[in-house]
């Protein structure tokens, strides 16, 4: 009765949030990601329902992570003309400085734009952070209806039907090439926002043969503001703190995920992601590492020669070191060794080529005007430089469409071939100047390449670690038009059997490198260079608490469908008290929000179930509802009464979005806020990983915290400092190499904190901790041999602080003060930009602590 009580609940909601979506109401939620009817499946009907339910309910509680994206008209014709409402004028719009276009004068000048003619479209792409709506040009040829249908059913050929896409004369003559063009992703980088309005005002007012032949045969989408939050800040952040830049395959930021379906949706060839400041201007393509799931033969050849283009256009500028301050551009993968890699796929133009983009480019235009620059420099100076950075930055945008439109023939065949190879299963072509003729400098440091699985099952019942991470990963790879089906029968693949509702994810698919991506367990690439430009490691399949299987061989054959959502997953038992798993974030939001609710939860003997009283069913009945988690029957009562946990947190953004995230009462502190006379009575928990020292607290502030008996959870580097310099407990912080980062194994002790967790979870500058005094005990601890699963961590030039010297130490520690309170002390980043979700409840159990 309980489970049907949910799944109607579900359905009913669902029925409310379900429209459809048309260019002059582009801003209405819908579905993350609408995924077509592929050929040989019908609809999951269940899983729509189940995911705007969800989403319409967690639009109104504290765990709602941020609206729906909109569906992009797929079939309506250009141009579409969008008649946007301008915001409030805000002359504190940072870009004013620099004699760039604020914020506010987008919506009029995109109005206008759109009335010079009929070449120029906008649609409402989603919205920022803080609010403010994302807005998508296309510049392109006028298409009736008919026409826009029948260049969506050759885009939908070239991806799901790739090899009969690669002999479609049709496809041949009249497929539009679609370009992607992504500006100001971090808001103090602004003049690709500038150069990509005068490119439009451009295309719109030119009446040359040229550019009428270009825009006949492609279809160019700009991203005018890809952060606007950021853009008006002067911040590289949007308003939820987050670097949008880092954010490519964990998608936490709504940015990101407008981004991520324009990608989907446009399926774009070429992609040019426009930043600063770097001088010369640095083109990409870049040094190794190179992403090893990416075919990098294709994706090589187009994007050297289309960054010698774009090389030629800046120079051809004029502009030189000695007059105007600018240097010769750059292109990494050409001028040097290492430092600017491919390798992770969170960055934006990294991304993009698991979507078929054969050439895709981070640019970072030459002359620095934010920062310490933008406070300092005169503004006659700063306004010469953005003049200069806006021509340099349409310069390569004009010279990437000359590239793509010249070699249209290529790039299309290349991007069917890229999904061709996936389609069939073919082995990657190690890249060699055999394959890549042309370009310079191919030796045995730019070979990647990986083995990909047959498949990877997700399994359900018994063998799956956690229904809703489960639900939450197979969500995600649907969201990025990764191929998903779920068993409709018992199966057996590779000598093990599966239950019905079990995921497949057969890896003979288009996106076969994106789901790798999401589902591999990586590489250690400690050995292959010395230095990485950002992290190295990301597994969504060893990170996100559910149990993911990687079948090498055998063949996936299966009674199934295609999912285009994940089947509901909330259950409550009909009688008796209830027993909330503690492993899941979605659980932890369930357990505050009963808590908020005045609900008398306790703990597991375990200290990994929240006992909920059978009294408070029907609230169970919601939250199974809206967050999938199951209430099984309890045969417990319970040890201890667990109790709404407030919060004062000096942390970073990422984690602030993560604590919120999980349902916690959090009040952002620092050094400062705790000097001015915190009122600790708004607080439980002191929760520090950055901006907090305890020997720059004033004397009253460190004896008011003492006074209050709140307890503390303190991570990293700044949160070991603190708990020295504050005496909490005996525990020594070893700091490993600083620049470590990667997916680590772990043992989990059976303890309150990680009792359950999974098997690993993430480090950046790892930490452990030895001269453990009374009392002290070890949660969880680094395992044996080599830790290290993927990513890059090397001991430091004295040989200390690799993974080694980690291996079978304490990673995560508690104790108690001399007054009692509890600590706990991480050396792990289980809250890292969001990422790491399977690791998030050790942190939420260790704030439960009383």
């Amino acid at each position: 009765m309980g489970t049907r009580s949910v799944l109607v609940t579900a359905a009913v909601a669902g029925s409310l949030l379900l429209p459809t979506v048309h260019a002059s109401s582009a801003a209405t939620p819908g579905p993350d990601h609408p995924h077509p009817v592929r050929e040989g499946g019908g609809r999951d009907t269940a899983g729509p329902v189940r995911t705007a339910a969800l989403r319409m309910l967690e639009s109104a509680t504290e765990g709602a992570t941020g609206s729906a994206t909109p569906r992009l008209d797929k079939d309506g014709g250009y141009p579409r003309r969008t008649v946007l409402t301008p915001p409030p004028v805000d002359p504190a719009d940072s870009s004013i400085k620099l004699g760039l276009a604020p914020y506010h004068s987008l919506a009029p000048r995109l109005n206008a734009l759109q009335r010079l003619g009929d070449r120029v479209s906008v649609e409402i792409a989603g919205r920022s952070a803080g609010g403010h709506e994302l807005y998508l040009v296309t510049v392109t040829a006028p298409e009736t209806a008919r026409q826009a249908r029948d260049q969506e059913r050759m885009r939908e050929l070239i991806e799901n039907r790739p090899a009969t896409a690669a002999g479609d004369p049709h496809i041949k003559a009249a497929y539009k090439t679609p370009v992607f063009i992504n500006n100001n992703i971090h808001g103090n980088e602004w003049e690709g926002t500038d150069a990509a309005l005068e490119l439009i005002e451009e295309l719109a007012k030119a009446k040359d043969a040229k550019t009428a032949g270009l825009l006949a045969r492609n279809r160019i989408h700009l991203n005018v503001t890809a952060n606007p939050d950021g853009r008006i800040a002067g911040t590289r952040a949007n308003a939820n703190g987050f670097d949008l830049n880092r954010d490519a395959v964990t998608a936490s930021q709504p940015e990101v995920r407008a981004m991520r379906q324009i990608a989907v949706d446009k399926q774009p060839a070429v992609m040019l992601d426009l930043h600063g400041y770097v001088n010369g201007t640095l083109i990409e393509p870049t040094t190794p590492p190179h992403g090893e799931n990416y075919e990098y033969d294709l994706f090589l050849k187009n994007a050297y020669a289309n960054a010698l283009g774009m090389e030629k256009a800046v120079n051809a500028l004029g502009y030189t070191p000695q007059k105007d301050g600018v240097e010769p551009p750059v292109i990494p993968f050409r001028d040097q060794q290492e430092g600017w890699d491919d390798w992770p796929p969170i960055f934006t133009p990294q991304y993009a080529p698991f979507h078929g983009a054969v050439a895709a480019h981070t640019i970072e235009i030459p002359l620095t005007v934010n920062n310490n620059a933008y406070r300092t420099l005169p503004v006659s100076e700063l306004r010469r430089r953005a003049a200069i950075n806006t021509r340099v930055a349409g310069a390569a945008m004009r010279a990437a469409l000359d590239y793509t439109h010249t070699h249209r023939a290529s790039v299309i065949a290349d991007q069917i071939e890229t999904f061709r190879r996936g389609a069939a299963g073919e082995a990657q072509r190690p890249v060699s100047e055999q394959t890549v003729p042309g370009v310079p400098g191919i030796g045995p440091e730019d070979v990647y390449t990986t083995a990909f699985p047959r498949a990877y099952v997700i399994p359900a019942g018994s063998g799956q670690r956690s229904a809703v991470a489960a639900a939450r990963l197979v969500d995600h790879l649907v969201a990025n038009d990764v191929r998903v089906e779920r068993a409709l029968t018992g199966f057996r693949l590779a000598g093990r059997a599966y239950p019905a509702g079990s995921y497949v994810v057969d890896m003979h698919q288009p996106k076969r490198g994106l789901a790798n991506v999401i589902l591999a367990e990586g590489r250690d690439i400690s050995a292959d260079v010395s230095t990485m430009y950002d992290i190295s490691g990301w597994s969504l399949g060893l990170l996100w608490g559910a149990t993911v299987e990687r079948i090498q061989r055998g063949e996936p054959e299966v009674v199934g469908r295609p999912v285009h959502a994940a089947a509901p997953t909330g259950h409550v038992a009909p009688w008796g008290d209830l027993r909330l798993r503690l492993d899941d974030p979605k659980e932890l939001v369930a357990l505050n929000s009963l808590l908020g609710q005045g609900v008398a939860v306790r703990r597991s003997a375990d200290g990994g179930s929240a006992i909920v009283p059978g009294s408070a069913r029907g609230r169970a009945m919601v939250l199974a509802a809206r967050y999938g988690v199951v209430f099984a029957a309890a045969k417990e009562r319970g040890v201890a009464p667990l109790e709404r946990t407030r919060v004062a947190a000096a942390v970073s953004a990422g984690e602030l979005f993560a604590l919120r995230e999980m349902g916690f009462d959090v009040v952002p502190v620092s050094t400062e806020v705790l000097n001015a006379g915190f009122d600790w009575s708004a607080a439980d928990v002191l929760f520090v990983s950055s901006g907090l020292e305890y020997e720059e607290l004033t004397p009253a502030a460190r004896d008011a915290l003492r006074a209050s008996g709140a307890g503390v959870v303190a991570l990293g580097p700044d949160g070991a400092a603190f708990n020295a310099a504050a005496g909490l407990i005996p525990a020594t912080a070893v700091e490993g190499n600083g620049d470590a980062n990667g997916v680590v194994r772990v043992v989990n002790a059976g303890g309150p904190v990680a009792s359950g967790g999974p098997a690993h979870t993430f480090v950046y500058s790892p930490l452990w901790f030895t001269g453990l005094g009374a009392g002290v005990r070890v949660e969880q601890s680094y395992a044996g041999g080599n830790p290290l699963v993927s990513g890059h961590w090397r001991a430091a030039e004295d040989g200390a602080g690799g993974p080694a010297d980690a291996a079978g130490r304490a990673a995560v520690v508690s104790g108690r003060t001399a007054q009692g309170a509890p600590v706990v002390l991480f050396g792990t980043e289980p809250l890292f930009r969001d990422h790491p979700k399977g690791a998030f409840t050790q942190v939420g159990r260790a704030l439960l602590l009383r």
